[in-house]
Order: structure tokens, then C-alpha cells, then sequence
């Protein structure tokens, strides 16, 4: 059996910016990222909250989700696939 992977969004009401990411682990990944341990994500840690995930039966498919979340860059593309709604003022990082 594969181990599954998940593709992620996590928001900091602080930065006021989403992450996009993959991991097998999603708790894991989050207390890492609120940890600072994440280069991407370490100027805004202790804030990030999960607000969107995916399933995947592989770390393949999880990874072509991911980057087709990236490049919608902010764009309505990917408020359509993650069913979040827009923030007034919003960056992204990796």
C-alpha cells in the first residue's frame, strides 16, 4: 500500500500570506512550519494555520497538485481549485 501525500495551503493571519506545500505528515508539517524550521516559512512562525489539503495516493501526484497550485501564482485559478476566497491584500510564498 502507498503511503499517502497531501497537498497544502496554510495562511498566516500575520504575513497575510498563504504557503503552498506536500507532505506525508500534515501535523508534523504544520508544528514545523509554526517552528520556523522551514526556510520559506520561518519569518512568520508560530501563525500558520492549515486551511486547505488534498489527498493523494502518491508523492508524484501530490507534487503536480502542488505545482499546479503555484502557478496560479494569486490568481482566481487558484481560489477556484481550493475553494478559499481571496483575502483583501495577499502574497504567496513557495
Amino acid at each position: 500500500m502507498k503511503t499517502p501525500y497531501f497537498t497544502y495551503v496554510l495562511w498566516s493571519p500575520a504575513g497575510r500570506c498563504f504557503y503552498i506545500g506536500v507532505t506525508a505528515n500534515l501535523a508534523t508539517r504544520l508544528a514545523q512550519h509554526n517552528a520556523g524550521i522551514s526556510r520559506w516559512t520561518g519569518r512568520h512562525a508560530g501563525t500558520w494555520e492549515l486551511v486547505w489539503h488534498r489527498e493523494f495516493s502518491g508523492l508524484g501526484e501530490a507534487r503536480k497538485y502542488e505545482l499546479l497550485l503555484k502557478r496560479q501564482k494569486h490568481g482566481a485559478g487558484f481560489f477556484h481549485l481550493t475553494g478559499l476566497q481571496p483575502p483583501k491584500t495577499v502574497a504567496f510564498g513557495s
